[in-house]
């Protein structure tokens, strides 16, 4: 189990950080270049979904937090019980990634109401206002910072001309999400085929190490 946490938790202190620098030091809408056109930091903050999805409104939002901490007290469950069954780390890499980032938006949604004053397009968010925070528990707003404007498509393609091509912005959370999903499925594609006969292979190994014992 120590393996997967420090891997939960490596993400999650990264996660934060750079949501809190965000947070305390840029206004919504505001950006700045990393690498070029290609790579910006660019500040938005959604209510919903990764990658700036949004799923209906206030109710919506508690439906779908509520839904997020039972997955992920899920996901812990899945890891544990993996960590018994002495699977190796490869796939628990993968879900601790996965396991991480959901947990990392799930914070941001449960306390960043409660903690930060709004970010808005002229003033920048302060840490524990005297007034409160901008909203209630589980109300808070996910910060996304993560943009890659690849390219536009030129104007004389039908439907595309003039749009840019990967235009979602995200943040590291939804990359943890989005590397674990697809490190399973490219990497420990045969973990996930035979996931259902897990209990059945560990009670096959356990009888095969107590033959070699005896």
């Amino acid at each position: 189990m120590k393996k997967p946490l420090i891997v939960i938790f490596l993400v999650l202190l990264i996660d934060q950080i750079s949501k809190f620098w965000v947070k305390l030091n840029m206004t919504i809408g505001e950006s700045f270049s990393v690498l070029g056109d290609w790579f910006q930091i660019y500040f938005i903050e959604n209510n919903g979904m990764a990658f700036g999805w949004e799923f209906g409104a206030q109710y919506g939002k508690l439906a779908l937090s509520i839904f997020r901490i039972i997955a992920v007290a899920l996901l812990f469950y899945f890891i544990y019980h993996l960590t018994k069954k002495k699977i190796k780390f490869g796939p628990l890499f993968g879900i601790s990634l996965i396991t991480a980032g959901a947990l990392g938006n799930i914070i941001d949604g449960m306390f960043y109401g409660m903690i930060f004053s709004e970010s808005t397009f002229f003033e920048v968010a302060t840490l524990f206002p005297e007034g409160g925070g901008y909203a209630g528990f589980l109300q808070g707003k996910v910060v996304d910072m993560l943009y890659f404007p690849l390219f536009t498509f030129p104007e004389w393609i039908p439907f595309f001309g003039g749009q840019i091509f990967f235009s979602p912005i995200f943040n590291i959370a939804d990359s943890a999400i989005t590397i674990g999903f697809l490190y399973l499925l490219i990497f420990q594609w045969d973990f996930l085929k035979n996931i259902d006969n897990l209990d059945t292979k560990s009670d096959l190994d356990n009888n095969t190490d107590t033959i070699k014992q005896s």
